[in-house]
């Protein structure tokens, strides 16, 4: 089992990093996608992911069901883009979510295949200003500290260029 944990900033490079992770094992991959294409921006931002991957990849959307998502990818190598995303669609969802952390982390201790998990380091900013942004902020930094301790590898990501924070870099 492998699990590696990619934070960085927004347009950090945090996805390329971890597409080439990914892409370091054999295919077929899975892409776990969480996003949700509420407007034109966004769905411009989907459509240029989808672009810089190949035939090789299979995308599978998951704004909610991530847990179940990645139990379902078996064995093949697993892309979780991003579990900020997820995050956020959780708590505008009303979801449970300490329930829906705890499920992802029991699937994540049962892979036998390698994952990399993407996620937005949100805490370097200013504290937000309304309760939900101070929520999320909070909710978001716990979320990062339990897979971090989970993974053997946390790659943190600045202006395209890795700093291992825990592990080895390949």
């Amino acid at each position: 089992m492998s699990i590696t944990l990619v934070l960085g900033g927004a347009r950090s490079g945090k996805s390329r990093h971890a597409e080439a992770l990914v892409a370091r094992h054999p295919a077929p991959w899975v892409y776990l996608a969480t996003a949700e294409a509420w407007d034109e921006e966004m769905r411009a931002r989907i459509a240029e992911h989808r672009a810089r991957r190949g035939p090789e990849w299979q995308t599978v959307d998951a704004p909610l069901g991530l847990p179940v998502a990645l139990a379902a990818a078996g064995a093949r190598p697993v892309l979780v883009d991003c579990l900020t995303l997820w995050l956020t669609n959780l708590m505008l969802g009303g979801r449970d979510v300490e329930a829906a952390t705890a499920a992802l982390e029991a699937v994540l201790a049962a892979r036998a295949a390698p994952t990399v998990l993407v996620a937005n380091e949100v805490g370097l900013g200013i504290v937000p200003e309304t309760p939900l942004g101070r929520a999320f902020r909070d909710k978001a930094g716990v979320l990062n500290q339990r897979i971090a301790a989970r993974a053997q590898h946390v790659h943190f990501i600045a202006a395209g260029l890795p700093l291992l924070l825990k592990g080895e870099l390949p």
